[in-house]
């Protein structure tokens, strides 16, 4: 990340694939000042007092969060996902999510975790930070294969290891766009209870797509499998830093008691974090409120510009590369019906040395792969989000993007075929 800042300020001319921000053209400062007043409207009407209302925007906050009623009410109405409140704890962005629960799931050195890959940089940075084994676990082109899960389940436990859980996007995932089917979707959660096996499921993009969401693995989920992480960043904007974790599962503590696994992130961000920001959670709160908990409606803009955005870049890509050409050159790239992001394979490495070039030399800013795979793939391909650009920027970013792969796939050598195949 730090060298694609680096790229970006660079060349500030260059059109820019690489960050997967929102769009900056539905942010308006006025609703943040409406969202806090119904907020404190809703405080209100429950017989909060002026005391109690200055309290809760001006003081420490409970750890666990301020406002887990709201969210866990949305929760129902939105996403069919019937949880207690005190099972939910907000969290400074899904960020700190993912290093809560792998703090408190990875106790043992021989627990291990599992990332169906290329997956999110950040739920790898934090098994770095917490030193947490991770066993990467490839995506199909299509997407995961429970079969490929299962067997990377009996190998590490054949290796003396204790595959403790599975982190994934099921929806629009980042880096790649790909979407669990409802079929999949069954077999991870039997899967899951076959192996003992906790599933992380990461879900920030469903919301901002235009496609029927798929139900979210939690709402599936009948034995507490699933632990949800939640983010507001997409639907409402990424400055609140606010985000959650559903963790209803009954654990054990040190002193023998039985409680929630929230209880036990609670403890820990009492230690990290102390409480997340009332202010920003009063904001999220009347947000939800204001949609009577549908965030699905709120983000119906939202997800017909994003859906919008994707259709534009494959229709510029379609245009620049057509099949017959890209087909020649050994280009392909998977067309994902919502989320942020699309990959694109290429007959070249896609390292940080051709990243540089494409900057300097054709003014177009991408994302390498490989960067998203922890034990090494994804030499060949790149990364294009579609979230942040206006159509016009699409486009010459798209023609300038064809430019580069046409000029370095000139400059390759086609790959030897591997023995024993045809060429």
């Amino acid at each position: 990340m730090n060298f694609l800042n680096e790229v970006t300020h660079r060349y500030p001319e260059a059109i820019s694939f690489a960050p997967g921000r929102p769009y900056d053209g539905f942010f308006d400062h006025a609703r943040i000042t409406d969202h806090l007043h119904t907020y404190l409207d809703h405080l209100t009407a429950h017989g909060a007092t002026p005391a109690d209302l200055r309290t809760a925007l001006f003081q420490y906050g409970p750890t666990a969060g301020l406002i887990r009623e709201v969210i866990a009410d949305s929760l129902r109405a939105d996403e069919d996902v019937d949880v207690p409140a005190r099972s939910l704890v907000v969290t400074v962005g899904a960020q700190e999510a993912m290093l809560l629960v792998l703090r408190a799931l990875m106790r043992d050195p021989d627990d291990v975790l599992l990332v169906v890959t290329p997956c999110y940089v950040g739920i790898t940075g934090a098994a770095r930070l917490l030193d947490v084994p991770v066993v990467a676990v490839d995506e199909r082109e299509d997407g995961l294969d429970c079969a490929d899960l299962d067997a990377a389940v009996r190998r590490e436990r054949a290796r003396g290891r204790r595959p403790r859980a599975c982190y994934l996007v099921p929806d629009h995932s980042n880096p790649s766009g790909t979407t669990l089917g409802p079929r999949a979707r069954g077999e991870l959660l039997d899967l899951a209870a076959r192996h003992d096996l906790l599933i992380i499921e990461d879900s920030p993009y469903r919301r901002v797509s235009p496609t029927a969401a798929q139900p979210t693995l939690k709402s599936l989920d009948r034995d507490r499998r699933v632990v949800h992480l939640g983010s507001y960043s997409k639907t409402l904007f990424p400055g609140a830093r606010v985000g959650f974790v559903v963790a209803d599962q009954e654990v054990v503590d040190e002193q023998g008691r039985t409680g929630l696994l929230a209880d036990e992130l609670a403890k820990i961000k009492s230690m990290v974090t102390v409480n997340t920001a009332s202010l920003s959670q009063a904001v999220v709160a009347g947000a939800l409120l204001a949609a009577g908990g549908r965030l699905s409606e709120h983000a119906t803009e939202l997800a017909d510009h994003y859906g919008e955005a994707m259709a534009t870049t494959l229709r510029c890509l379609d245009e620049s590369l057509p099949a017959p050409r890209r087909t020649a050159l050994g280009v392909r790239w998977n067309r994902p019906a919502g989320g942020f992001f699309l990959r694109v394979r290429v007959p070249f490495d896609a390292d940080e040395t051709a990243l540089a070039r494409s900057a300097r030399e054709f003014g177009v800013i991408w994302t390498p792969m490989r960067y998203f795979h922890p034990q090494g793939g994804g030499e060949r391909a790149l990364r294009l989000s579609v979230s942040h650009l206006t159509p016009a920027e699409t486009k010459e970013g798209v023609a300038r993007l064809a430019r580069f792969v046409e000029t370095l796939a000139a400059e390759t050598e086609p790959e030897s075929p591997a023995a024993g195949t045809d060429p």
